[in-house]
């Protein structure tokens, strides 16, 4: 089996890089490496795995000719991980014209090449639920520590509008729409995953994207500041912190991807809302409660900023799509989940 994973340094595609090379696939990894801790992903999967069974390329996306030069090299390809691209609302406001290179041009070209030289490729695409919009629309109900949807009990599923807002959710949700009619028009086998929180280790979280790693890295400074006595600086979140997503480990989320190629001709052309569902959805002050409470805190020090603009209150999946087709479902409690990433995060310190 040959599998080409498109931004393979990153947190998503370390972890698909691992497992498929635990079990034997030739896995060819592609990144630009403009992330923080991409390279730290790759020098440990250098250390891991033979150079004979685990190839990096280092191309940006957006270059046309670099992506089908590593397509024509490694054709035929079993599976393509799409799961390269820009992924920080707060840094497509700022650089929307690379947002959009990485994101539009860059699925463009991945499509394409797979189309004309490894049609029988599986592509599954990460896709996000930012291409729902802000959700304004919904009605909500604001409780001590979260927001909920009482007009939807199981969560949010894919008959949802779409409706792209910041660049970041157009340029995502435009390369949804190619990676869709792709199978419709040309028929290549593809399927979209619209995630939710992804969490897990190998996640160089920042302060725009990976919540989860950040207020563990957060948490724990906090606690190694107060065994020494001295004041404890405060960080910021944006809004109330009663925003609510569904939390998913890497190790689920290695098992959709797994299921989607097992499955690769029934769920050709389907879009799935991915995420931990209800039962492991967590507002930013429920987090927080956890981490309290691993750590032994009385609480954690923070502020609050504004309210980030077309932030969703809450999002949370209804994955029962995924379960019906894929036969998939998470795993991994978000407590354990928390907990895990806590423990990986300690050794970043």
């Amino acid at each position: 089996m040959r599998v080409l994973i498109t931004g393979g340094c990153g947190f998503l595609g370390t972890n698909l890089a691992c497992h498929f090379l635990k079990n034997g696939a030739e896995v060819i990894v592609a990144d630009a490496l403009f992330r923080n801790g991409s390279q730290l992903n790759l020098a440990w999967l250098q250390e891991q795995y033979d150079s004979k069974q685990l190839t990096f390329h280092q191309i940006d996306i957006a270059d046309h000719e670099a992506v089908y030069s590593l397509f024509r090299r490694y054709s035929p390809i079993n599976y393509v991980c799409h799961v390269g691209g820009q992924v920080a609302m707060t840094t497509s406001l700022t650089n929307p014209r690379r947002d959009l290179q990485t994101n539009v041009l860059g699925t463009f070209n991945v499509l394409e090449a797979c189309r004309e030289l490894s049609p029988e490729a599986l592509v599954a695409y990460s896709s996000t639920n930012k291409v729902y919009g802000d959700l304004e629309w919904l009605r909500y109900e604001e409780g001590p520590r979260r927001f909920n949807l009482p007009d939807f009990p199981h969560g949010l599923d894919e008959k949802l509008p779409l409706d792209f807002s910041t660049p970041y959710g157009c340029s995502k949700g435009a390369a949804d729409q190619y990676v869709r009619d792709w199978f419709r028009v040309y028929g290549l086998k593809t399927v979209v995953f619209r995630h939710s929180t992804i969490y897990g280790g190998r996640q160089f979280a920042s302060f725009d994207q990976g919540w989860i790693g950040w207020f563990c890295l957060k948490a724990l400074e906090q606690q190694q500041v107060l065994a020494t006595g001295q004041d404890v600086e405060p960080f910021t979140i944006a809004g109330t912190g009663r925003q609510v997503r569904d939390v998913l480990h890497a190790s689920d989320l290695i098992a959709l991807y797994q299921a989607a190629y097992d499955n690769r001709d029934s769920v050709a052309g389907e879009v799935f809302n991915i995420g931990g569902g209800l039962e492991n959805s967590l507002s930013l002050l429920e987090l927080f409660d956890l981490l309290c409470d691993f750590l032994d805190l009385p609480s954690l020090c923070f502020t609050h900023t504004p309210r980030r603009s077309s932030d969703q209150d809450f999002f949370v999946a209804d994955i029962g799509r995924a379960k019906n087709l894929l036969s998939w479902h998470p795993r991994t409690s978000a407590k354990d989940g928390v907990k895990a990433m806590l423990d990986w995060t300690k050794d970043l310190l």
